[in-house]
């Protein structure tokens, strides 16, 4: 690979070769042919950092089994109107896959989406009741009216047999089960977006360092590149700038000095999960088994029990057991927590550590804990899990958005944000969760702050690669049934109609 760009001016650059990028590029492929692409990722190839399997949960967040996605308010009801947006959201993301798929643009589906069931799991009277006003708050909607909701440990058993024997039977359980919940590899799903990238025009450069970012003279943007093997340097010009680099995306944003990127920061936060690869294990469990988070703990560390398929082979996984570094990329720096501080987000990052000083505690806590304390929280999963079954990975790192509030400093955001430059040049994802799984809708939102003056003109293209665009399926039910019956045949999955 020669690292000078074969074109020098670009009509649009990705930075990143995660599931975001990747899913920006696929849509700009099919409503602007003949637009020019050029990809730039640091690594060696896509998808290794938060997009890799082994680097996130890869449940295909849908809201069914998360219950961290409809909390309990004070006086113990339960709001089901986020967890609807975000089933809504992975809907649109199923539908764009089919449609790749069916039009043979990527592989099989089986190599990137399984059906796994989702599952919500809770221990105690408090969490019961909870799980049963959940339940029952979203049981009449029409994309959750398949879930089930039990407390004998008899059927919870018949559902994930692993979370119920070796229990005291007489210990208060409850569960609910969604049939139709996916694993997703999105390591895999990325590297089959760029190999369809690739193959219809699109320059991929792996291996290639972003190194700054500045306005050109004709209101776009000049990119300064590295490649560290060798150490050679260039440029590309490109019209429109997306950054998606993950936990990396941060000091890209600020060095473009866009009025948009003032007052964030970030938070990074590392994790590890325990996984097993023996067959005869991974064999006896079939459902991704979401619990409570614990008290202090960030929403993206609620403990599950997950079915994984990476590479054709079924394993388990459980975690996330949370963790500090100051890196912002799994194979990024320990400076980039420190190197992040500008005068405009000190105030806010201050504020935020005033104010979640429980969650450092959390952190500091988990750091620490050894590997048998870690087996035991497996074991409120798995009662008989034995530990030498389990091998501790590390996961990717998590870069939480800290952004200016006017009555508190500054607010630790948990969740994704688009930032777009005023004149659509320039476009940035950052944050985590949900993350991968509603990339599509994401990119759509991006595709509309940046492209003002193209979206309106792209409206039925959308429509014609996902028929539920600008459709609240919830509210047609005949739609939603017909539409998970089609995703499920082109994506291979076994259907559960929505309906139902």
């Amino acid at each position: 690979m020669t690292f000078i760009s074969k074109t020098p001016h670009a009509d649009v650059v990705l930075i990143g070769g995660g599931i975001m990028s990747a899913t920006l590029g696929a849509f700009l492929k099919q409503l602007e042919p003949n637009w020019t692409i050029s990809l730039f990722e640091r690594l060696d190839h896509p998808g290794l950092e938060s997009s890799d399997p082994w680097n996130n949960a890869g449940t295909g967040h849908a809201a069914l089994c998360e219950l961290n996605y409809s909390p309990a308010a004070k006086d113990g009801s339960v709001n089901p109107a986020k967890a609807l947006l975000i089933n809504e959201q992975f809907q649109l993301s199923r539908q764009f896959w089919s449609h790749l798929v069916d039009n043979s643009l990527i592989g099989s589906p089986k190599g990137f989406i399984n059906t796994v069931p989702h599952m919500s799991f809770v221990i105690g009277d408090d969490h019961t009741r909870f799980l049963k006003t959940r339940y029952e708050a979203l049981k009449p909607h029409t994309l959750f009216r398949s879930m089930e909701y039990s407390e004998d440990h008899g059927q919870i058993a018949k559902w994930a047999p692993l979370i119920v024997k070796g229990r005291d039977p007489q210990q208060k359980i409850a569960a609910t089960r969604a049939a139709e919940g996916t694993d997703v590899d999105f390591g895999a799903l990325t590297r089959e977006l760029t190999t369809y990238l690739g193959n219809n025009g699109v320059e991929i450069n792996y291996g290639h360092d972003v190194t700054g970012i500045s306005r050109a003279s004709d209101g776009g943007w000049d990119l300064t590149l590295k490649y560290p093997k060798s150490g050679e340097h260039g440029r590309i010009h490109a019209k429109f700038v997306f950054v998606g680099a993950g936990g990396g995306a941060l000091h890209l944003l600020q060095a473009s000095g866009i009025p948009e990127s003032k007052g964030y920061g970030g938070f990074p936060v590392s994790g590890q999960f325990f996984r097993c690869t023996d067959e005869t294990i991974a064999a006896q469990h079939s459902a991704k088994v979401y619990g409570q988070a614990s008290v202090g703990a960030p929403p993206m560390s609620v403990p599950h029990l997950d079915t994984r398929f990476v590479n054709g082979k079924r394993s388990l996984l459980f975690g996330p057991y949370a963790g500090f570094s100051t890196n912002f990329l799994k194979n990024g720096s320990y400076l980039d927590l420190p190197l992040s501080i500008r005068p405009g987000n000190i105030i806010p990052m201050l504020a935020v550590a005033k104010d979640n000083m429980d969650l450092t505690a959390y952190l500091v806590k988990e750091v620490v804990k050894k590997h048998e304390q870690k087996v035991e929280a497996l074991r409120e999963y798995y009662p008989e899990a034995k530990g030498g079954d389990w091998e501790l990975i590390t996961a990717g790192q998590r870069v939480q958005i800290i952004k200016k509030d006017p009555n508190k400093g500054g607010i630790l955001q948990f969740g994704t944000e688009v930032i777009a430059g005023r004149d659509g040049s320039i476009g940035a994802l950052l944050g985590a969760s949900p993350g991968a799984s509603t990339a599509v809708p994401i990119m759509i939102e991006l595709l509309q702050k940046t492209f003002p003056k193209n979206f309106k003109g792209w409206q039925s293209k959308l429509k014609d690669m996902m028929p539920g665009y600008g459709v609240k399926l919830d509210e047609n039910p005949d739609l939603a049934a017909e539409l998970e019956r089609a995703t499920a045949k082109s994506l291979q999955l076994e259907s559960v109609s929505a309906g139902r």
